[in-house]
């Protein structure tokens, strides 16, 4: 395996310093909940915790993706707010925010600056 690597291969790979990071979401819908309630939820999810932030959302109703909709990474602090938004919504009987993660290779550490 190659480390030694052009700093433009490095960026194409999205490897080392262009590392990218985002999380994982998984949701649990209350007993009851109907299908055009969920549509409407993620219609929401959409509209408002995930474009209104410059994110993006790859996934289905009960599990995805969440990274940042330009090339680059999704901050603590953006990962925070959409935890915020799911906490207030009573569609959901439960759910799950990952901690940040590679995007492009989810078993790679996340780099820390040195």
């Amino acid at each position: 395996m190659a480390t030694n690597r052009s700093r433009r291969l490095r960026k194409k790979l999205c490897v080392d310093e262009f590392q990218e990071l985002g999380f994982e979401i998984n949701l649990t819908y209350r007993e009851g909940v109907d299908a055009k309630a969920v549509d409407d939820f993620l219609e929401e999810f959409v509209t408002e915790a995930m474009e209104a932030k410059g994110l993006g959302y790859i996934g289905g109703e009960d599990y995805g993706f969440v990274c940042l909709a330009r090339r680059g990474s999704v901050s603590e602090e953006q990962r925070a707010q959409v935890d915020a938004w799911l906490k207030g919504r009573a569609e959901l009987a439960e759910y799950s925010v990952s901690p940040l993660m590679d995007v492009w290779y989810p078993e790679n550490p996340i780099r820390t600056e040195a």
